[in-house]
């Protein structure tokens, strides 16, 4: 087999027995990493410590992970204008947070004879959110409905992130302005105290002239 040392280094081709020789002295593990190679290649190493980083490895991949999801927003062709900034207030969180929008449009009774209503509106909702989204797949009758998806400028992995990085930036800012106030607080509980003073009040006397009363008179 081709032996591979503790630290990647090359030990050479060495005999099974050699091999387990080598595993004892160190001791770790003897591990196949290789066993289509012609000769296998086996690696000394802590397999115990081996599957715990590879779990750890495969744990933040899977939490990295970008799932493509796919949202709805469902519109009718005479919609409220307040109704519609709602709806659009909507369309526009999925598309920064890396999400796809699937638009449907809902014709009843007579609407459906004016599929141009559906038209006009999903043409608008795109133009509103162009800045963030693009048409991924352009509006197509389907039923009473009308189908359009909007596809983010953003990847899901770039919106996590981004994400990830403002509620760093709120989390930092809340911890300093909790600071600053623990800072007045303390200048303000150590703020020196003057101690008042005593005035001392002038005493009259009384004049050097003046008349004395005799108690026995």
């Amino acid at each position: 087999m081709r032996l591979v040392g503790p630290s990647g280094e090359q030990v050479g081709i060495v005999p099974l027995a050699k091999a387990l020789e080598l595993a004892q002295e160190y001791d770790l593990d003897l591990v196949e990493v290789a066993a289509n190679a012609r000769p296998p290649v086996c690696k000394l190493m802590d397999y115990g410590k081996f599957k715990y980083e590879s779990a750890m490895k495969a744990r933040e991949a899977r939490k990295n992970q970008a799932h493509t999801v796919i949202k709805e927003m469902k519109l009718r062709p005479k919609i409220d204008p307040h109704d519609y900034d709602t709806k659009k207030g909507h369309v526009v969180r999925f598309l920064k947070q890396g999400d796809k929008v699937k638009i449907t449009i809902m014709f009843r009774g007579r609407e459906q004879s004016r599929p141009e209503l559906g038209f006009r509106l999903l043409q608008r909702l795109a133009s509103d959110v162009e800045e963030l989204g693009f048409i991924e797949s352009n509006p197509k009758q389907d039923g009473r409905n009308m189908i359009m998806v909007l596809g983010p400028h953003k990847k899901k992995t770039e919106a996590m992130a981004e994400a990830r990085e403002a509620q760093a930036a709120r989390k930092a800012e809340r911890q300093g302005v909790a600071a600053d106030e623990a800072f007045d607080e303390v200048e303000a509980t150590d703020a020196p105290v003057e101690a008042a003073e005593a005035t001392d009040a002038p005493v009259a006397e009384a004049p050097a002239d003046a008349p004395v009363e005799n108690p026995e008179a």
